[in-house]
């Protein structure tokens, strides 16, 4: 049975956003709460955070559902990207074995916009790399260093790329541009002139440090394609907060 009116006590946040970040901050001088943040391992060199961190997957849901008995998880909170839709469903099904409470922490998608080049809805990256054949040459991807292989049979393009990490199978002919997140509007429109960007590729993240590039694509007369989310397994509550995620936490006590 799901142990819904609990005290929260031992909790387990799945992270890899800026809002886990901002939540494991958050918790880490509480005392009535002992929090372990969880990192897949996809960035090679993560920001440190002031709680108990563990690196590395779980080996699937049955893993987890290990992990959580194993240490007594009374809540998770999957703040992973909304894209990480494996670990998501990782999760919902090791808290639903287990009876354990599993929470949502989502920022919200962006909504689309009209562009003077278009807003271009798709539901995967290979329906992404089949719709750039109606656009011009030079694309600019930020869908992650791990979803460039969709984009390797797309001929006639030049890929301008961007991620924490360099990819390691790079497309050709490309210029990498490594990043880490917040990217001002003015380097964002002057990125898109410099390379002379004609479609900007993109998933929508929802995260507020990085829709300045799609105001800039917007000025910058550049069409977008986004990538929309994928469908997550239900969870017992969802927030889109986290100052809704501690003033929940709080009221388990």
């Amino acid at each position: 049975m799901r142990l819904a009116s609990s005290p929260v006590q031992r909790l387990l946040v799945l992270g890899g956003t800026q809002e886990a970040r901002e939540l494991c901050e958050a918790l880490a001088p509480r005392v009535d709460i002992a929090a372990t943040l969880s990192l897949a391992g996809v960035t090679r060199t993560p920001r440190a955070v002031a709680i108990d961190t563990r690196y590395g997957g779980f080996g699937g849901s049955a893993g987890l559902a290990a992990y959580i008995c194993a240490n007594d998880i009374t809540a998770v909170v999957d703040a992973t990207h909304p894209f990480a839709a494996r670990i998501s469903a990782n999760a919902a099904a090791a808290c639903r074995d287990t009876g354990c409470m599993l929470w949502r922490l989502e920022r919200p998608a962006w909504s689309p916009t009209i562009t003077r080049r278009g807003w271009h809805s798709v539901t995967d990256v290979p329906s992404a790399a089949e719709a750039l054949t109606e656009y011009g040459p030079r694309v600019f991807l930020t869908v992650g260093a791990r979803s460039l292989a969709a984009f390797t049979d797309v001929a006639d393009k030049y890929w301008i790329t961007r991620s924490i990490e360099a990819p390691e199978h790079p497309l050709t002919p490309s210029t990498h541009i490594r990043g880490r997140p917040p990217f001002s509007y003015a380097k964002e429109i002057t990125l898109l002139r410099d390379y002379a960007v004609d479609v900007l590729v993109t998933k929508n993240s929802g995260a507020p440090m990085l829709a300045d590039k799609l105001r800039a694509a917007d000025a910058a007369g550049v069409a977008i394609i986004m990538i929309e989310r994928p469908a997550l397994s239900p969870a017992d509550r969802a927030f889109s907060r986290v100052i809704d995620v501690l003033s929940a936490l709080s009221g388990h006590q």
